[in-house]
């Protein structure tokens, strides 16, 4: 049994085993086992997970077969005042919290586990917008996303209103009392997605009939120039200093290391590091392909040997055994590949703190600019640029225009002298 694995102490055993979930956390001891957890983590995930066993036994002393969110919620409720006189509570209790999310996510994964049946109000009228989003305008799953966290901000805003009932007292009124606020406190970014899932979303109220009349030109339009900002990422030296500054010793440290090769190669998205998929890496030819993303071109270009380098080192002696497809995934159990933007953008963020490094941009886009500048500067084309960058249109690749200063020098003006009296 994989318990005797974890626990040598038959007392400690029976314990686990005599309460009601004790078949649970059997068959979760298993689960996290073979998700590569070590033998440490899961005694802990385990003692602590017991917690919530012995409250449900004093319930009932029958074994449960499935657990609901309402048991959850009772036990920490009860447990948070049971555990506050031994000692400092918030530690331990979000660890507590912490294995039985993992609990949760086992069970949910077995169809074990029942939810609350309470949803927020305005979740149908979501999910029949994102719908629509999907089967009419035939949205990216990436937009589906942004879409939907824009519109939920928008939808809890109006409360008791967010239904097909409510849309239809919904004005140009109602629209702009939530965008100037919002607008106001955003940045440019923040701004534009919200400004698109409005619209979208008033399309799509107008198409269902919730609304009367069309709306969507009562969302503000707030007025931005285009090109009309410099590229601001990493100099070469900067970047290379990024480059030394990881620790190459650790497998997080060979990870990171060659995932920031590549951007600093490459220039290419954080999303498309994320992508990258054993198949799409041709050690024969000496060639990596880079999956298109945000409706652009896939890039296949010459894998170089510093490149390769990084990715044996952490093939061969850094990635975790896993089955998954993905070449860079998480150091810690549950291996997966890094499904998040933000890990990404946190890990680069990092280094640059690492390497005392101020930019405004401080993300894996931080590197692609710097790429952008760099073969600007060697004297390659926008359009060479654009092909590498995997931009669809050259209008796209006009913002780095602004930083090729060969060719600003060759169009530059002399400074005017006086003219001699």
């Amino acid at each position: 049994m994989a318990m005797e694995f974890v626990f040598e102490c038959p007392r400690t055993l029976n314990k686990l085993r005599s309460g009601p979930l004790g078949k649970l956390l059997e068959g979760f001891c298993d689960w996290l086992l073979e998700h590569g957890f070590a033998r440490y983590t899961v005694r802990k995930h385990l003692s602590n997970v017991n917690h919530l066993n012995q409250h449900l036994d004093t319930r009932t002393g029958a074994g449960w077969q499935t657990l609901s969110s309402q048991d959850v919620n009772g036990f920490f409720k009860e447990f948070s005042l049971r555990a506050r006189n031994r000692g400092p509570l918030d530690p331990h209790l979000s660890r507590v919290r912490f294995s039985v999310s993992r609990f949760i996510e086992y069970l949910r994964a077995c169809g074990l586990f029942e939810p609350s049946a309470k949803t927020a109000i305005y979740q149908p009228l979501r999910e029949t917008y994102l719908e629509w989003m999907r089967e009419h305008q035939h949205a990216a799953a990436g937009t589906i996303e942004l879409r939907s966290h824009s519109i939920s901000q928008f939808l809890q805003w109006l409360g008791p209103q967010a239904t097909p009932q409510g849309c239809l007292e919904l004005t140009a009124e109602t629209v702009e009392r939530f965008f100037l606020p919002y607008a106001q406190k955003m940045g440019r970014s923040a701004r534009r997605s919200m400004q698109a899932a409005l619209r979208t979303f008033l399309r799509f109220c107008l198409y269902q009939g919730y609304v009367q009349r069309p709306l969507e030109r009562a969302v503000p339009t707030w007025r931005t120039y285009k090109l009309a900002t410099v590229p601001r990422g990493l100099t070469d030296e900067q970047a290379l200093k990024v480059l030394r500054g990881i620790n190459r010793n650790s497998s997080v440290g060979r990870r990171d290391y060659a995932i920031c090769q590549l951007l600093y190669t490459y220039g290419v998205r954080g999303g498309q590091i994320r992508a990258l998929r054993y198949q799409d890496i041709d050690w024969a030819h000496n060639q990596i392909l880079f999956r298109a993303s945000k409706h652009g071109k896939d890039s296949l270009l010459p894998l170089t040997s510093p490149v390769g380098e990084g990715l044996l080192k952490y093939l061969k002696s850094a990635r975790p055994a896993c089955q998954d497809p993905h070449v860079f995934l998480t150091a810690r159990a549950p291996y997966h590949a890094l499904v998040s933007s933000n890990s990404l953008s946190a890990m680069v963020e990092r280094y640059l703190r690492k390497a005392d490094i101020e930019v405004s941009s401080k993300g894996a886009h931080a590197f692609r600019h710097c790429f952008a500048t760099r073969m600007l500067q060697e004297g390659h084309s926008l359009k060479a640029v654009a092909d590498v960058l995997g931009h669809r249109h050259l209008g796209t690749t006009f913002i780095y225009t602004k930083v090729d200063f060969n060719s600003l020098k060759q169009v530059g003006l002399a400074w005017p002298k006086e003219a001699p009296q």
